[in-house]
């Protein structure tokens, strides 16, 4: 396939192109950086008409590209920071993204959302208790948070959200597939460093898995959206829809992350 890859520069965007590449794809990086071993167009996601020629005689388009924060900032962003930031990218760079592959008529589009959809779970029992790691304090059984819930985290779990929303319009409006994906934590050492990750972990193992679930999903299915995970023991998302849409089946966990870490160190 020829796949077109936005946010390659980033970690998780990084690991899908490797990876892709390797499976005999024909990958070209969409990124503001010039991207070394790809195909690299070098634009802003903000501008539609500088993005457009990224998208000719594409196959499948993964949007991983997103703001979190200034980059290189030696402070924390300020609210006007964090707004403009998420409006360029997460918001009109996302509705670009759609657009220019719905005018080149791209198949299907995989979106990387965020957990942050519905990360405002986190503040309120039994959910708090398990991000603080008080295990002993949390019930015996609780409900985990499905793919249908919407409680998001800050100005970038409600742009996420939106994402989300606006991508469920072009698939109603347009016939384009996109799957969207509830990303947890991805990190570059690949093990939960603090015990709110220990519940939303997501190995470099299983995020690429989970794509590859996507690409590979029926051309029928034209949106829906993913909880994306490890099978970690203290996790609050429900993977049972991805299980059961696109038989998604986690392969590592928090708990043996951190123990082969331990081991390593």
């Amino acid at each position: 396939m020829k796949i077109l890859i936005t946010g390659v520069s980033g970690l998780i965007g990084n690991l899908l192109a490797v990876h892709l590449k390797k499976q005999g794809h024909e990958i070209t990086a969409l990124n503001r950086s010039k991207i070394n071993g790809y195909n690299s167009i070098q634009a802003d996601i903000s501008n539609l008409e500088d993005i457009k020629p990224a998208f000719n005689n594409k196959d499948l388009v993964i949007h991983m590209s997103a703001y979190t924060a200034p980059p290189n900032s030696k402070h924390s962003p300020t609210d006007e920071e964090q707004w403009q930031g998420n409006l360029n990218t997460n918001i009109i760079g996302v509705y670009n993204i759609f657009e220019a592959s719905r005018l080149a008529k791209i198949p299907r589009v995989i979106f990387g959302s965020s957990g942050a959809a519905i990360g405002g779970y986190s503040k309120i029992f039994p959910y708090n208790k398990i991000a603080e790691g008080k295990y002993d304090e949390i019930p015996k059984s609780y409900d985990k948070i499905s793919h249908s819930e919407v409680r998001p985290l800050g100005l970038y779990g409600a742009a996420k959200v939106w994402g989300e929303a606006i991508a469920r319009h072009f698939s109603d409006a347009y016939g384009l597939s996109i799957l969207c994906l509830r990303i947890g934590s991805v990190r570059k050492e690949d093990y939960p460093n603090n015990p709110h990750r220990f519940s939303y972990y997501l190995s470099h193992k299983d995020i690429i898995q989970m794509v590859e679930k996507c690409i590979k999903a029926p051309k029928e299915l034209l949106y829906d959206i993913f909880m994306a995970c490890s099978d970690n023991k203290y996790s609050y998302y429900d993977l049972e829809h991805a299980e059961n849409i696109i038989q998604y089946l986690p392969e590592d966990s928090a708990e043996s992350a951190i123990n082969l870490y331990k081991k390593d160190n």
